[in-house]
Formats: structure tokens, C-alpha cells, sequence
């Protein structure tokens, strides 16, 4: 039974678009990236144009994001760190405050081993639901379901790694790359149109207020997408990449190194690259606008939350380098948009101010009308949606990266793998738990690639920093890894 109050609250639509950076966004200013209906979105709600990821991979960034805490604090450190089960959440507490929140995609974390059997299937995989969904699809790595329903519609699903890979039976044209070919299934049939069609078939019929997480997994690896998508922009016409910097840093120099993270050495790679990741980032948006679309058509619109953001970015050969590793802004700076019915005039805005994933939690409770647990580290952005402004705001944005599963490379204590970075309009510090500090004049060089090891205001920036992270302190769970071959525990290099 819905209560007077139940009904008084919003429905809270929450989506995330995977490895989704923030300058290619059509709304951003970008020269080529296509997003007409997130850009709607934007122009209906509130674009916070300065907001940052608190971690990378998936998992950490999206331990932060739900739970409303930095790394420091939760301590996800990589893919298949346990989340402490003493921390709680943003499905828990919608839970408790009467919402059903319904999961559609996947949420990355994996369950404290605390408080499961030794055998409990849960601790082999990063994968694992965050506790309080209601799951009305699960969409792992292994995308089975995607599988399936690719067969009910006549494809033969035998060999997957040909449904992860661009078609290798068309010519590839003069001035294209290897990432050119269109993907061998049809442009309403990728993932992310399985997964909205799969919210489709229940919106209309949840009692409201509901809370519905879309967690979309595009336009994560693997580059390619169906026609016409995939030849949306002509790899010679994309921006160049970033070069990559020159500096005696041994991070630095380790990044490069990694193989994952390493860029092709082909130019036209790297361009067909950028170009085919647009246009999956074009068919993303247009599945999103099927469902708001279909918000529409049910009349819900003025009686929901929106809110779109992504885990983190993506270097796309920027420095020589791919994947969302490290501490460039490219890997952690992320689109927010909020459309709030409510906004009473301030539709449209851009907010420049630093904001954060740990932000995000709040802000969908209070619009709920929810009350913000005190463990949240982040504030709501609710004074932005209704005035476009908020008093005693940040003047910078602080986020983490982990290296820890890496730490054979450097000969540290895990405890010292790991960066944190202070970055306000004028510089970005990068300090690291066992390295010399790096610095970025951001005036003088605002696309960071000239690191520099020594600067006159890096003091004043590591005094602000340790005092938003005094130091690192290892939990029980932080040097644990679930892996498909059970639960492990990372050793000090030499021990």
C-alpha cells in the first residue's frame, strides 16, 4: 500500500554510461560527438560541467559513487575488493525510505566474505550486486543474457569472441583502421538496446515511486559498434591525441609499460579509435532516448529524477595511452546531468564548480526526500537544482587510484601503491604514497602533458591534500581479491 508521503516522492531514474569522459559530450562543446538526446537532457535539467570520478576501475569508482565515500574510506581498492559490509548504501537506504530500487545492468562489487560461507559463489567474481537491488536483469562481463536473446533472434552465438570483435568480412576502406567494420549484429540489437528494452517491458507497470538503476556498459571496450554508427566520422577529421609527456617518473614511465594501457603506435589506429568510440557513444545516446522517451509516453517525466553520469573516462590514445588508469583528468573527469521536476527555473544551467561522485548519493536522497547518512563524504547538489548556487562549496576536486595488483613493478609495500590528486583551476597535484610528487600548471599547461617534479606550489597543495587524506590505513579487506579461482591475498613485494 503507497502512503500519502510514498506518493509525494519522486521516482528516481539513475543511469550510468560506462567509460563515458566528459569532454565528448555534444552538450560539452565537442566538435563531433553526437548526443542530441542526452544533450536534451542537459538543456532540460542541470549539466555539472566540472565533476570527477573518486577512483578507477569499475568497481572502486562505483564503490564510491553508491556508497557516497571516498577510497580512502571504503577501501575498493581494484575489480574484486570486498566491499565492507558495515558501510551501508544508496539501494539500502531508497530501501528503507520504501523504494523497491531495481537494478538493470550490473554494479560491480563484490560481497564481504564476512558475512558469507566459504563457498558462497559470490566471492569468485568482482561482479557481485550491491546489497538492496532488487536485480531485474543482471548483465555480467559474460553478458549471457545479451547472448541469448542474440539467438532467439536467429544469430548463431557459437563463437562469442566474434560477437566482441569488429565483422572480419568486410573490406576495410582506404583512410580506416582496424576497429572500422561494423559489429556482425544490427544497430537495435547491441547491448545496451537489449538492456533498455528490458526496462521498457516493466516501466510502465512499477508502482511509483520507484527507483530504477540502468547500469550500461557502453562505450567500455571492446571498440565496435553496428552501422551506421561505426562510420559516423572519418578517423583523419578527429582531434589529435595528447602527446605523451616527458619526465623522469617511474609511475610514469611503469603506465606506459603496463601493455593494456598502451596505445597503438599506428596514428590511423589511434584515430579509427577515437572515432569508432564516438560513435558508440552516439548509439548510447540513442538507446537513452528511447527511454526517455518512454518516459514520456507513460507521463512520468514531471514526476521523476533523472540523473546520468559515468564510472569513469577514458584516455583514448591521449599521453600514448588507453584505458582510465592513473591520474589524468581524461580518466576521471565525467558527465553529470540532473533533471529535477521541481527545478523552478534554473533549467538549462551549467555548473562549473567541483563536484564529485560522492556527491551523487546524497543528492538522489535528498530529492527523495530521504534522510543522508553521516558516513556520506560527498554533499547534495539540491542547492544548485534549485538556485544555481550553494554557499561554502569546494574549491577543488580530490580523487584516488590504487596500483596495489601492480606492485611487483615497484618493489613498494602495498600500502604505499596508490596516488591521490588535488586539482582546483590553477594546478593538480598528484602525490603518491612511495614516489616523488608530481604538478601540473594548469594555467601554463591545461592539457597536463607537462608534469613537472618540482614547483613552487606544490607545499601548499600536499598541506591541502594530506589534510583532505591524512593517510592511508588498510582495512581487513583491502589486500583481498576475488578472483573465478577463489579469494586471495595480495603479499608485499619480497615477503
Amino acid at each position: 500500500m503507497t502512503t500519502s508521503g510514498e506518493a509525494s516522492r519522486p521516482n528516481l531514474l539513475f543511469v550510468t554510461i560506462d567509460q563515458w569522459r566528459a569532454d565528448c559530450f555534444g552538450a560539452a562543446g565537442h566538435p563531433m560527438v553526437r548526443t542530441p538526446n542526452l544533450d536534451s537532457l542537459a538543456a532540460d535539467g542541470v549539466r555539472f560541467a566540472s565533476h570527477y570520478s573518486q577512483a578507477s576501475p569499475c568497481g572502486p569508482s562505483r564503490a564510491c559513487l553508491l556508497t557516497g565515500t571516498y577510497q580512502h574510506t571504503n577501501r575498493v581498492v581494484f575489480n574484486g575488493t570486498p566491499l565492507d559490509a558495515g558501510l551501508t548504501n544508496i539501494a539500502l537506504e531508497a530501501r528503507a525510505g520504501g523504494y523497491d530500487p531495481i537494478l538493470f545492468g550490473y554494479t560491480d562489487q563484490t560481497v564481504d566474505p564476512r558475512t558469507v560461507a566459504d563457498d558462497d559463489p559470490r566471492l569468485l567474481t568482482y561482479e557481485g550486486i550491491l546489497p538492496g537491488f532488487t536485480v531485474g536483469l543482471r548483465l555480467p562481463d559474460d553478458r549471457e543474457a545479451w547472448f541469448r536473446w542474440l539467438e532467439e533472434r536467429g544469430h548463431d552465438i557459437s563463437d562469442r569472441g566474434r560477437m566482441n570483435r569488429p565483422r572480419d568480412d568486410v573490406e576495410i576502406p582506404p583512410g580506416r583502421g582496424s576497429m572500422w567494420p561494423p559489429s556482425v549484429f544490427d544497430a537495435d540489437e547491441t547491448e545496451t538496446a537489449f538492456v533498455v528494452d528490458r526496462v521498457l517491458e516493466v516501466l510502465d507497470g512499477l508502482p511509483e515511486p520507484w527507483f530504477v538503476h540502468v547500469s550500461l556498459l557502453r562505450p567500455h571496450p571492446p571498440f565496435h559498434v553496428p552501422a551506421p554508427y561505426n562510420d559516423l566520422h572519418d578517423p583523419a577529421q578527429v582531434p589529435a591525441p595528447l602527446p605523451a609527456p616527458v619526465v623522469d617518473h617511474p609511475f610514469v614511465e611503469a603506465l606506459g609499460g603496463w601493455g593494456f594501457t598502451t596505445a597503438s603506435s599506428d596514428p590511423l589506429e589511434v584515430r579509427q579509435l577515437r572515432a569508432t568510440y564516438y560513435g558508440m557513444i552516439a548509439e548510447v545516446d540513442h538507446q537513452v532516448g528511447r527511454l526517455l522517451g518512454a518516459l514520456d509516453d507513460i507521463g512520468g517525466a514531471d514526476r521523476t529524477v533523472v540523473a546520468v553520469t559515468s564510472d569513469h573516462g577514458e584516455l583514448l590514445g591521449d599521453y600514448g595511452l588507453v584505458s582510465k588508469m592513473g591520474y589524468h583528468d581524461r580518466s576521471f573527469h565525467v558527465p553529470l546531468i540532473v533533471r529535477w521536476p521541481d527545478l523552478d527555473g534554473v533549467s538549462g544551467m551549467v555548473v562549473d564548480e567541483f563536484t564529485e561522485h560522492v556527491d551523487v548519493m546524497p543528492t538522489l536522497l535528498d530529492l527523495a526526500g530521504l534522510p543522508i547518512p553521516d558516513q556520506c563524504q560527498g554533499r547534495s547538489l539540491r542547492p544548485f537544482l534549485e538556485a544555481g548556487v550553494a554557499r561554502s562549496w569546494r574549491s577543488a576536486a580530490h580523487w584516488e587510484f590504487d596500483f596495489r595488483v601492480f606492485a611487483g613493478i615497484f618493489g613498494l609495500p602495498l600500502v604505499d601503491c596508490n596516488l591521490a590528486v588535488q586539482r582546483d583551476r590553477a594546478g593538480k597535484l598528484v602525490l603518491f604514497g612511495g614516489m616523488d610528487p608530481l604538478f601540473f600548471d594548469l594555467e601554463n599547461d591545461p592539457d597536463e602533458v607537462s608534469p613537472a617534479t618540482d614547483h613552487p606550489a606544490m607545499r601548499t597543495y600536499a598541506e591541502d591534500l594530506l589534510d583532505w587524506r591524512p593517510g592511508v590505513v588498510d582495512g581487513p579487506l583491502a589486500n583481498l581479491l576475488a578472483t573465478p579461482g577463489g579469494m586471495i591475498t595480495l603479499a608485499d613485494p619480497g615477503t
